[in-house]
């Protein structure tokens, strides 16, 4: 397995993008479509053999792809130090998705020493690349305020930029903003719009938040039986805020209600939530 010895070798002994062909020198896209097609069924072992070549000839996605499996132990042992190093290759050639792995490690203190700041200025370089989880985070982190300084109006921005690329968690977060009036008036009914975006996608805080309004008639007519259906999913999904909702939603339910919920959870989640 010479590519398994040659990803693994000592960081100062990986060649560095400028000792080694330039990316335009390799045949790129085709062998990246074939890795990722190894990678989605399963097979690391052919994904790194071919990755391998392509990052030492400094190719920034399969730098990154090579970070990301040794971060989450994909058909090779975990090791952070390994997957910072590969990360920190493709950030430097100005990968996005390279640029938002790295930041995960830093904001979780994994193969570096944790820093919240960098972990920001990584996430909003892959942020303003387009990058839509990152667009996301950095949402997060403006609503927070703890890691930056909180900016309610530049969180919804980015959590739109996000949730336009279809990041349901981003939407949920925008059904928050205009339900608690973060920057913009309070607006319950646009508050119901975007959880529903977000519960269709099957985000369990979103499935929760919809559950809840449509249990409290706020932004959207009062529904017993759909309220308790979405709590029931959100709830399965490992939502939280589910948890507090429940036994009330459930309680003014009779049997035959009970089940139509229990049924409606149970189906298949189907549109775009439109």
């Amino acid at each position: 397995m010479r590519w398994f010895e040659s990803l693994a070798r000592r960081p100062a002994e990986v060649p560095r993008p400028a000792d080694v062909p330039r990316p335009a020198d390799v045949p790129v896209a085709e062998r990246l479509a074939k890795a990722l097609e190894a990678a989605r069924r399963s097979d690391y072992a052919v994904a790194l053999s071919i990755w391998e070549p392509l990052a030492h000839a400094g190719v920034a996605r399969a730098q990154n792809n090579i970070g990301a499996c040794f971060a989450e132990g994909l058909g090779v042992e975990r090791d952070c130090d390994l997957a910072f190093r590969w990360l920190a290759f493709s950030a430097e050639a100005g990968d996005a998705v390279g640029r938002r792995n790295l930041a995960s490690l830093y904001f979780r203190g994994e193969g570096v020493a944790q820093d919240y700041g960098r972990a920001a200025e990584l996430y909003r370089a892959a942020a303003e690349q387009g990058d839509g989880p990152a667009q996301d985070m950095l949402s997060w982190m403006l609503l927070e305020g703890e890691v930056v300084d909180p900016d309610p109006a530049e969180a919804r921005r980015w959590a739109t930029a996000a949730a336009e690329q279809g990041i349901a968690s981003a939407m949920t977060r925008l059904g928050m903003i205009h339900h608690n009036a973060l920057g913009v008036p309070r607006d319950p009914a646009e508050a119901v719009r975007w959880w529903r975006r977000a519960a269709v996608r099957g985000d369990a805080d979103g499935q929760a938040m919809l559950g809840a309004a449509c249990h409290l008639g706020a932004g959207v007519e009062a529904d017993a039986v759909e309220a308790y259906a979405w709590l029931l999913r959100a709830n399965a999904a490992g939502s939280s805020l589910a948890e507090r909702y429940l036994p009330a939603a459930r309680a003014g339910l009779t049997p035959d209600e009970t089940a139509e919920a229990e049924n409606r959870a149970a189906a298949s989640l189907t549109g775009d939530g439109s």
